[in-house]
């Protein structure tokens, strides 16, 4: 357990940071696994799969929008990590329970990691925090070099969900750059909220006539067949070349460090895969 120096005390040792802490969505989870911290973490979110032995070795506590308060109290955390304005009424509970509650909001890259920065900093961990980081950054930085070399960039057309289709997040917009694709609708990566990124009308897609189509069901299994089916696309190029394509979701909608990691790697191949034949 890390404490504060003893010249900065007045004769006690506190531990430095929260040291029980609830992680509500999985990037959290992930990262302090990551950062060799997972033994503050008491509660974890149902979903998570990353780290896979997270699972077994913490109690599960919360959906996404749900959430055991009962549980969670009697975990008797001292920090309670969260994401997006979705988790606001969890917040709002907890908060008036005397929890201290952190809500990330992270939509980009940027906030990505600058949310990690911050968690590796609450948890005294700001050097290793900032070293993986860096090294992050410097994959993008390889990536972005590669990908410039392509004679050609595709045009990528990400569904998160298909009933109805909703396109990419901001962070996988900026993943599909990086990565040497360009985002079929880079308008609605700039919308924070799924709601706002529904493509009312589906022949617009195909009037964008995308290279590859990736598909991250949101959790649901990817069905390319039921893309390839849909009235009217069979002129899209993806279609008639089979550039569909699934990422798991666990890989790239989670707003840390597997998206900026796992994510783009997958992006990266797809897309350079692309170009070795279609470029």
């Amino acid at each position: 357990m890390q404490t504060i120096p003893r010249a900065m005390t007045t004769g006690f040792d506190f531990p430095i940071g929260p040291q029980r802490i609830i992680c509500m969505t999985e990037e959290t989870t992930e990262w302090l696994y990551l950062l060799g911290q997972e033994h503050r973490i008491v509660g974890i979110s149902g979903y998570t799969v990353r780290p896979a032995r997270a699972r077994q070795e913490k109690p599960r506590i919360s959906a996404f929008t749900s959430a055991k308060i009962d549980k969670i109290l009697a975990l008797q955390p001292d920090c309670v990590l969260g994401f997006s304005d979705l988790q606001a009424d969890i917040a709002s509970t907890l908060i008036r329970q005397g929890v201290q509650v952190t809500i990330f909001n992270q939509r980009s890259v940027a906030e990505i990691l600058s949310m990690l920065y911050q968690v590796g900093a609450m948890v005294g961990q700001a050097q290793q925090a900032m070293e993986r980081i860096a090294a992050m950054q410097a994959q993008m930085q390889t990536v972005a070099l590669a990908a410039a070399a392509l004679p050609r960039r595709p045009r990528v057309y990400f569904e998160e969900w298909d009933e109805p289709p909703i396109s990419a997040i901001r962070w996988v917009s900026e993943l599909m750059g990086i990565a040497g694709g360009d985002d079929c609708f880079p308008e609605l990566a700039q919308q924070s909220l799924g709601k706002n990124r529904i493509i009312t009308d589906s022949s617009e897609i195909v009037r964008r006539d995308p290279d590859i189509i990736i598909g991250s069901w949101c959790g649901k299994k990817f069905r390319p067949e039921k893309v390839t089916a849909r009235d009217g696309w069979q002129n899209v190029k993806a279609v008639q070349h089979q550039q569909l394509f699934e990422i798991k979701s666990p890989d790239i909608l989670q707003p840390g460090p597997a998206s900026l990691i796992d994510g783009l790697a997958h992006l990266h191949r797809i897309i350079m895969d692309w170009a070795r034949v279609y470029a």
